[in-house]
């Protein structure tokens, strides 16, 4: 199942961005720690260009944290990149974030000319909270919500610093399959958009690989390590008492169950992927993409190689 999602407000997001980027001098964009490359926007990397970018892993304090400093290292690669981790706990991160900008534009500052700092997120990474925090009051509507915010709004961190928000965007066509359940289970698509027993089948999948012990401890399974996915899922739903009548196993509150826990941290500290995974999703993810427009035009007769 191909998942997607991108109501009509995200166009208005979109071209909200095309315009305000023209007077940007970075760009900050807050990722999920717990899933770094799936929640990184490309069509926001289209939009920004070549603007110098500050990548905020946030909810660290959920996030592997091995995983996270591997991340981290990867986008301090890239040029003209800043990689910082956030989390719940730090109280006054508005002089973390301001400095790291300063440094990505040192030719901006001062009142005749201010940092103007563009500020982007998938829906239901915490920006809404973030700002709050950084704002020490209510400035936008927070939720365990997919596109709660819907409206760009201009925040002044310092006298000589304008951060301007923007409603949480996705993008048209999410052509790696593990990204668009990745993005299901964070919370970051809408709930009409996903089956929740398929999003928790793979979650399942991967977290037996890499985290076999947290998952047993949760749920008191004596193993899963040879069991599949399905047989998980049904013994979750078992002691979590998801059950129908005649004894059966109601596995749609089974995977209600585990979707939740990974959003609210029970399952310990996790990633679901890691900078080489990913790397290997989005070649192969790009691969199909690049057959389906070709098989698209040789159907209306077009040359394949023709854009």
């Amino acid at each position: 199942m191909a998942i997607q999602w991108f109501p009509g407000h995200m166009h208005l997001t979109r071209q909200a961005i095309a315009d305000r980027i023209k007077e940007t001098d970075v760009v900050i964009e807050l990722l999920d720690a717990r899933l770094p490359g799936s929640s990184a926007n490309p069509l926001l990397a289209e939009l920004t260009g070549s603007r110098p970018k500050l990548k905020l892993l946030n909810k660290q304090d959920l996030a592997d944290p091995t995983q996270t400093q591997a991340w981290l290292a990867h986008y301090n690669a890239l040029p003209a990149t800043r990689a910082i981790g956030l989390d719940a706990s730090e109280t006054a991160p508005a002089q973390r974030l301001i400095d790291a900008c300063r440094a990505l534009a040192p030719l901006r500052g001062g009142m005749a000319k201010p940092l103007r700092v563009l500020i982007c997120g998938i829906p239901n990474v915490g920006k809404s909270t973030l700002i709050n925090t950084l704002t020490g009051k209510k400035a936008t509507k927070t939720g365990d919500e997919a596109g709660i915010t819907k409206v760009e709004q201009r925040i002044v961190l310092a006298s000589d610093f304008y951060l301007f928000d923007t409603p949480g965007m996705l993008w048209p066509r999410i052509i790696v399959e593990k990204s668009g359940y990745n993005l299901a289970a964070s919370g970051a698509v809408g709930r009409n958009a996903f089956s929740e027993e398929e999003v928790a089948l793979e979650l399942l999948n991967y977290l037996k690989q890499h985290y076999p012990a947290g998952l047993a401890e949760r749920y008191k399974l004596d193993a899963v390590v040879g069991l599949d996915d399905e047989a998980v899922l049904a013994e979750i739903g078992r002691k979590r008492g998801a059950l129908q009548s005649g004894g059966r196993i109601n596995l749609q509150k089974a995977a209600e169950v585990v979707v939740y826990d990974l959003r609210a941290g029970n399952l310990g500290r996790v990633t679901l992927e890691t900078p080489e995974e990913y790397a290997a999703w989005l070649a192969a993810g790009e691969l199909l993409d690049a057959e389906r427009v070709a098989k698209k035009k040789r159907r209306k007769g077009a040359p394949a190689e023709e854009t």
